[in-house]
């Protein structure tokens, strides 16, 4: 089997311009509907600091939802170690995404703090539509590849296709076209 590598870099630097918060809920109770009931009520506190700061509460969206059981290790009195059933944890990961905005980050991150629902918080500065960078990247790794005497990605690929329709035709169904870009 024949395989074709492609190899360059490029760089792509960008402002971030979109912000996206990630809140992180835990209750536990050792009563399931207890342990519901308190999410929920820490949710709908998000909701309203969401609504709040101008978003509607279908902004923030949940990512992740689940109950597990916990247990302890207890020791008895012959001091052997047994599990324990402590409760219920219900957890839920949200996200409230939006444009890139300091002064709306800020009143966000106080009504979050002001609400009491004592999310977990994390911030992730990002971009929103990354393939315009990523193409440009791509573009970069292009031109080093025939900066450096050799095809463009563009011939290479033409190559690579026209080698598997020519195995295709010949019965043979092993055709592999490594494209390595690190960008």
């Amino acid at each position: 089997m024949r395989t074709i590598t492609v190899k360059g870099t490029g760089n792509v630097s960008a402002r971030p311009d979109y912000i996206i918060l990630s809140l992180n809920i835990e209750a536990n109770s050792k009563n399931y509907d207890l342990a519901m009931s308190e999410a929920a009520e820490r949710i709908e506190k998000l909701q309203g600091a969401a609504v709040r700061v101008g978003y509607r509460k279908e902004d923030l969206k949940t990512t992740s939802f689940d109950v597990q059981t916990r247990y302890e290790n207890v020791k008895d009195r012959q001091g052997n170690y047994k599990r324990e059933f402590a409760g219920y944890a219900c957890s839920y990961r949200l996200k409230l995404a939006f444009d890139f905005d300091s002064k709306q980050l800020a009143k966000v991150i106080s009504a979050i703090a002001d609400c009491g629902a004592q999310p977990e918080l994390s911030i992730a500065f990002t971009v929103k539509k990354t393939g315009k960078s990523q193409r440009r990247a791509a573009d970069q790794c292009d031109g080093e590849r025939q900066g450096k005497g050799g095809d463009s990605l563009q011939s290479i690929r033409q190559y690579a296709w026209a080698v598997a329709q020519h195995r295709l035709q010949l019965g043979r169904t092993q055709c592999f076209f490594q494209n390595k870009l690190r960008c």
